[in-house]
């Protein structure tokens, strides 16, 4: 019995093993080999992958999985630290970036609300690409390597922010301020909610987990719990 999400797998491993050696000659960065396999693979590209959104989902848990592989490193104690560079660098580098992305697209004609949103979408940048990036050369302990990680943290935070302004910048009227109050009441429950569980449940359980000394189990654990996201979106 043929499974089309296999062949997308096997599909997307050949190529991708093609795509990092000639990249790995040419001492280019592997992420950035994975970018231009997915690119090739996709419909918009070679047209190889069938099952768009079956292998959207992996790669969601892909991801997940790697910033929690990334989240290991680091601790409440150690991102304190560095909060100064979080408020301080974070914020300079989205507000310049926003105004400069502002009087550019003013400048090319687009009007005031288009140009902040694009300065929105500029000033943020992949948190898992770039710590991944940095890892891999060994620098999340350098001085910049901390500086990155500051402004991407930051930029965590402010997209919250920027998605609740996004509608006035659409010209969006009606019940909007009641939409607005919404989504901030959902935004800091589902932050509470992973305040609680992070502080009591996920650690409560991964602990007994441990316990039991298997690493199938612990492995398995994970994968079910960062699996959650992309079984709720779809």
């Amino acid at each position: 019995m043929e499974i089309p999400l296999l062949n997308d797998i096997v599909i997307i491993f050949g190529l991708s093993i093609a795509v990092l050696f000639i990249f790995h000659l040419i001492r280019v960065p592997a992420i950035v080999g994975f970018l231009l396999t997915g690119i090739l693979a996709g419909p918009h590209g070679l047209g190889l992958i069938k099952g768009v959104h079956e292998v959207e989902v992996l790669a969601e848990i892909g991801v997940v999985l790697l910033l929690f592989a990334i989240g290991l490193e680091f601790s409440l104690k150690r991102m304190s630290q560095i909060k100064r560079s979080i408020l301080l660098g974070g914020s300079l580098q989205v507000l310049l970036t926003i105004v400069a992305v502002f009087f550019i697209a003013i400048k090319i004609g687009l009007i005031s609300g288009e140009s902040i949103f694009m300065g929105f979408l500029i000033a943020l940048s992949s948190t898992a690409i770039v710590l991944k990036l940095i890892q891999e050369r060994a620098e999340i302990d350098s001085p910049h390597g901390q500086a990155t990680l500051a402004i991407l943290l930051f930029q965590d935070v402010i997209i919250v922010p920027m998605m609740l302004f996004t509608p006035l910048l659409a010209g969006a009227t009606g019940d909007l301020g009641e939409s607005l109050i919404i989504l901030v009441a959902k935004g800091t429950g589902i932050v509470l909610l992973v305040a609680v569980g992070a502080r009591w449940i996920v650690l409560q359980a991964l602990y007994q987990i441990a316990r039991t000394r298997s690493r199938e189990l612990f492995l398995l654990s994970v994968f079910h719990s960062s699996s959650v996201k992309p079984t709720i979106r779809s």
